[in-house]
C-alpha cells in the first residue's frame, strides 16, 4: 500500500481532530477513540481521523509500535454509528463511488499493511466493527472486564471480508461462524481461550500492559519487525479481494429495506423483525 508522506507535527493532528485522541512516547504511537458518548461508536469522520493518525505512525520513524483503544471504561469500539447510517450509507455519503460512507477499507488496509505492530487495548465492548479493527491488530490485550462479540445480523450489516475470513484464520472456521450467526458476547477470558486474545489484565492496569508489551517492540529489529509482519500477511492477504467485493454488496445492501428494519430497530429500540424478508 502506497500513500504521501504527510508526516505533521502531533499537536497539529490532534487540533484538527473532533474524534480521536492521538500521542506518541518513546517510541510509541497511542491512538484513542474518543466518543465514549456512544461507546466509542465511529462515523466517517471518526474513521478518516483514525487513518491519518495511524499514517502519521507509519511515517515517523522514531515510532515502533502503535497502540489504539478507546475512550473511557465502557467501550473499546462498538463500531457504526447508528444514528449517523441512513439509506444512503453513513453521514450520508454512501454513494461516494458506490461505498457505505466510510472509509473503512482503507482503515483494514492500513492497520494491516502499516510496517509496526499495532496492539489493541480493549477496554469494555469490542462490538460489530469494534471487533473487526481488534481482530485485525496484530496484538491484542484486554480489561478483565472486555467484553467481544459481533452485530451486524442483528442490525442489518455485514462484514464478509477480514471481518469473516481472517476471524475464521484466528478462531476456526466453526467458532467464526458461531460469532457471527449467532451474534452472542464473550468474556474476556473466553475470546483468549478462543484465542482473539494475547493477555488479560485488571482494567486499571490495562494501559499500562499495553505500554509495556509496546515498549518491548520498540527494542527490537525495525526491519525484523517489518519482514515478520509483511510475512504474516502475506498467507491472508488475497482476503483484501474479497474484502472489495464485500464491500461493494454491503452498499448495495444498505440501501434495502431488510438493512433499515435492523437500523431502525436499533434506533427505536424495539425487537427486529426479520421474518417478512423471507418470503
Amino acid at each position: 500500500m502506497e500513500h504521501t508522506n504527510t508526516t505533521v507535527n502531533e499537536g497539529a493532528i490532534n487540533n484538527q481532530f473532533t474524534d480521536v485522541l492521538y500521542e506518541k512516547s518513546n517510541g510509541v504511537a497511542k491512538i484513542t477513540i474518543n466518543r465514549p458518548e456512544v461507546y466509542n461508536a465511529f462515523r466517517a469522520r471518526t474513521v478518516s481521523e483514525l487513518i491519518a493518525s495511524f499514517r502519521d505512525a507509519w511515517d515517523d520513524n522514531s515510532i515502533g509500535a502503535v497502540i489504539l483503544t478507546g475512550a473511557g471504561e465502557k467501550a473499546f469500539c462498538t463500531g457504526g454509528d447508528q444514528k449517523n447510517k441512513g439509506d444512503d450509507g453513513y453521514d450520508g455519503y454512501g454513494g461516494l463511488n458506490g461505498g457505505i460512507g466510510l472509509e473503512i477499507e482503507n482503515l483494514h488496509r492500513t492497520i494491516r499493511a502499516i510496517p509496526k505492530p499495532v496492539i489493541a487495548a480493549v477496554n469494555g465492548y469490542a462490538i460489530g466493527g469494534g471487533h473487526v479493527l481488534h481482530v485485525i491488530c496484530d496484538l491484542t490485550i484486554a480489561a478483565e472486564t472486555a467484553l467481544f462479540g459481533q452485530s451486524g445480523p442483528k442490525v442489518g450489516s455485514y462484514d464478509a471480508g477480514l471481518g469473516t475470513a481472517y476471524l475464521a484464520r484466528v478462531v476456526g472456521e466453526k467458532k467464526a461462524r458461531e460469532i457471527w450467526y449467532l451474534c452472542e458476547k464473550y468474556t474476556a477470558q473466553e475470546a483468549k481461550e478462543m484465542g482473539l486474545v494475547n493477555k488479560i489484565v485488571p482494567q486499571e492496569e490495562l494501559m499500562a500492559a499495553a505500554e509495556e508489551m509496546a515498549a518491548k517492540i520498540v527494542e527490537k529489529s525495525p526491519t525484523a519487525i517489518k519482514m515478520l509482519k509483511y510475512s504474516f500477511n502475506a498467507d491472508s492477504a488475497n482476503i483484501e479481494g474479497i474484502s472489495q467485493i464485500a464491500m461493494a454488496s454491503l452498499a448495495m445492501f444498505y440501501k434495502t429495506e431488510e438493512s433499515a428494519e435492523g437500523m431502525n430497530a436499533f434506533l427505536e429500540k424495539r425487537p427486529v423483525d426479520f421474518k417478512k424478508f423471507r418470503g
